[in-house]
Formats: C-alpha cells, structure tokens, sequence
C-alpha cells in the first residue's frame, strides 16, 4: 500500500498573495491559455481527496455557482463555525492533525490542499504538508491575502522540479525533507 501525502497545489503572487483585496482572484485570469493546463490533470490523477478553507470555498462557489471539486474527490471544507455534509462536501471544524490522520488511514490517494493561508498555516503548524507545489504569478499585488502567514518552524524542503511557462508562470514543486 501507498503512503497518502499530504500535497499543496496553488498559486500566488509574485510578491506572496493568494488573493488581492476582497479576496480579488481575477488577476489568475492573466494566466488562462487554451490548451495549457500547467500540469493539473497529470497532478489530479493521484488525488482522491481534497481540503480548502471556507472562504476559498465560498469564492469559488460563488465565482462559478458550484464547487467543482465535489464531483470529483471526497472534500473537506475547514470552517471555524459550520459542520456536517452539504452539496457533495464535508465541513469539518474539528481538529485538523486527527483530520488529516483520518484521511491518511483511509489510504487511496493523495490529499489536496487548496489554501487559503489559515489552513496552509494550520497544516504548516503541524508539519502536515508532504509537498508543495507552488505556481508563482508573474504579477504584484501589493496587498491582499498571503499564502505563507508567518509563526510556524522551519521547515527544511528540497526542490524537486521547477517550470517556467510561455504565460511567465513558473511552478515549483518541493518535497517536505523529514
């Protein structure tokens, strides 16, 4: 059997935001180019659970009326206040280190973590997060919502592979060195 990893697979800017004021995510929209999909579907094929922060959930909700990622993988919401199963997801406000053990003992696939920056933080806190993939936005922001927080240990990571894109978009991809 497979080990179950937790995986970080998101974008930010430049100068380290994963949203602009309001949590404005239009200025992803730079990087959309037909036919370019900058190594997801190859990323999800290992994936068969997935782990957002309410307010990442309720933005993409909002943005397109749905939550995509429900139709394809067993999803966690982390929410300070709500609980239980609503439209194909699980909103969890327990302890994240027993979650994430939870998952793991299920074995399967790969976790996904797409942010926001609490639960990269609160998963950081823990050292939880196996590895980062992180695409980097040619563009500044300035203000906004930062992916990396601040207050955790180090943490001692190892590149493993790193992308420029014809977009200027460049993914890194780093494993967690224990």
């Amino acid at each position: 059997m497979n080990d179950v990893n937790v995986l970080l697979y998101i974008s930010m800017s430049l100068d380290g935001y994963l949203a602009g004021e309001n949590d404005d995510i239009s200025w992803l929209d730079a990087m959309g180019k037909e036919g370019e999909d900058y190594s997801y579907a190859a990323f999800t094929k290992n994936i068969d659970k997935y782990l957002v922060g309410h307010t990442t959930y309720k933005v993409v909700k909002n943005l397109i009326g749905e939550f995509p990622q429900s139709k394809q993988y067993d999803c966690y919401v982390l929410s300070r206040s709500k609980s239980g199963k609503e439209d194909g997801v699980t909103f969890y406000n327990g302890d994240i280190p027993e979650l994430i053990e939870s998952l793991k003992k299920k074995g399967g696939k790969n976790i996904y973590c797409d942010g926001g920056g609490q639960v990269v933080h609160e998963l950081m806190k823990h050292d939880l997060i196996d590895e980062y993939i992180i695409s980097i936005i040619p563009t500044i922001l300035g203000n906004g919502k930062r992916l990396f927080l601040g207050g955790t240990l180090p943490l001692n990571i190892e590149l493993v592979s790193s992308k420029g894109y014809e977009t200027g978009l460049v993914q890194n991809h780093y494993v967690r060195k224990r």
